[in-house]
């Protein structure tokens, strides 16, 4: 061990390792700034957060793996790009040939799609904790709008992705989730034939949907996460209940001093505010070593399930065998299933009202109070408003995935479809 010791400290003393990592690792306040301050992917960190933002029971980490599953999302893309042509004719046979002639092709498959599932899970799953814990309240009501917007960033993401395959359930999902967005007035029709480029699902629809999920969505998601860090720093960091103050009764001791600068890196006393630093860790390595944790947590449970469980690929896209029923992507099935009562319903009001509805949400709810706090008793009229909203979403979309079968009927999961 004490040799190991030895040759990982002469490592750290060479020009290469020097030239990377500016600042060693002494546990010293002034390093653990400049550890996050002087380098390019940590300094989207501060130096400091507060302590509450480190305990996993009020943030789940669930911003953080959002943005790591983007990051998985993107690197297995750039290497499922090596091997796609976004061609009808050659689509499918590349999903084939990942399967079965590309070494670790079918893992890698497996890896992207269960992790574009997982993050609309994950980032559905932030939206849930922000609310839950008062996060969208000022002076942070902008960021939670551009939350929204990444929320259906992922989705539309996912959704363009879907097509890819060229297999029949990727065609007829297309088809359905198109019909859905035509349901809309006056622009609705339009919508549709600009993403198909034409009236039907065909190589138009899949070159644009290729565009669409390579290019333009993972820009637009990269500029609006750029946004998002930014706008968490500038609105204070992480929400959390605020420090106590001492109360009108008590008489006011004198404000104390703190021996912190700017970042921790100047000495001298000045007036301490919000109990710095005595409320606050720093960053390096105490949060930073948390997230390369969950990440790689993530990681192996991602390999785990992408090896037991393969990414579903039916047989090729066959335009004039339709499926009986033909189902729009899981995270669409609840429109769907509104759908089925009403066009106007479930393709236009309910997602309008409920995108609306949830940005506006920070503007209808002014209360300052129950921020950093779950499920607090002075926002109980809100928590149970969204609560109805989420389990209503959840509730449908388990009927049109587990209870609809031939012709949209009603088939519980243990009764047999009629053979045709």
């Amino acid at each position: 061990m004490a040799k190991f010791n030895d040759l990982i400290k002469g490592l750290r003393e060479t020009q290469v390792w020097r030239s990377i990592f500016r600042h060693g690792y002494a546990p010293t306040e002034r390093n653990q700034s400049l550890a996050i301050s002087s380098n390019f992917f940590l300094h989207l960190h501060p130096a400091k957060v507060r302590r509450h933002a480190l305990k996993f029971t009020y943030t789940l980490g669930l911003g953080g793996l959002s943005f790591f599953l983007f990051l998985v999302l993107t690197v297995t893309g750039i290497l499922l790009m090596i091997y796609y042509v976004p061609s009808t004719k050659e689509a499918y046979n590349n999903m084939k040939d990942l399967e079965f002639v590309i070494s670790y092709g079918l893992l890698l498959r497996n890896l992207h799609r269960w992790s574009a599932h997982l993050m609309v899970l994950v980032v559905f799953f932030h939206m849930c904790r922000v609310f839950y814990t008062g996060g969208y309240k000022r002076p942070r009501e902008f960021n939670w709008g551009i939350g929204v917007v990444l929320l259906l960033l992922t989705l539309f993401l996912s959704f363009t992705g879907y097509l890819l395959p060229w297999d029949q359930l990727a065609f007829w999902a297309i088809t359905v989730g198109t019909n859905i967005a035509s349901y809309a007035p006056i622009l609705g029709p339009k919508i549709r034939y600009a993403l198909l480029g034409g009236n039907i699902v065909g190589q138009n629809a899949l070159m644009r949907f290729y565009v669409l999920h390579v290019t333009i969505l993972p820009v637009l998601m990269g500029t609006f996460l750029a946004i998002h860090f930014w706008r968490i720093r500038k609105d204070g960091g992480i929400s959390g209940p605020p420090i106590e103050e001492v109360g009108a009764e008590e008489e006011a001791a004198p404000a104390p001093l703190k021996t912190y600068g700017l970042m921790g890196l100047v000495k001298g006393p000045t007036p301490m505010v919000e109990k710095e630093p005595e409320d606050t860790e720093f960053t390096f390595p105490n949060l930073v070593y948390k997230e390369i944790k969950y990440a790689m947590l993530i990681m192996i449970i991602l390999h785990v399930f992408s090896f037991f469980f393969n990414a579903p690929l039916e047989e090729l896209a066959d335009p004039e065998h339709t499926p009986n029923p033909a189902k729009a992507p899981w995270y669409f099935l609840g429109l769907q299933e509104l759908v089925s009562y009403s066009a106007f319903l479930g393709g236009v009001l309910a997602p309008a009202l409920a995108v609306i509805g949830i940005i506006l949400i920070p503007f209808i709810d002014r209360n300052p109070s129950g921020v950093g706090v779950w499920f607090s008793r002075e926002r109980k009229l809100a928590i149970i408003l969204f609560s109805i909203f989420v389990l209503t979403a959840v509730i449908l979309t388990i009927i049109g995935t587990y209870l609809r079968g031939p012709n949209w009927g009603w088939y519980w999961p243990w009764q047999e479809w009629p053979k045709h």
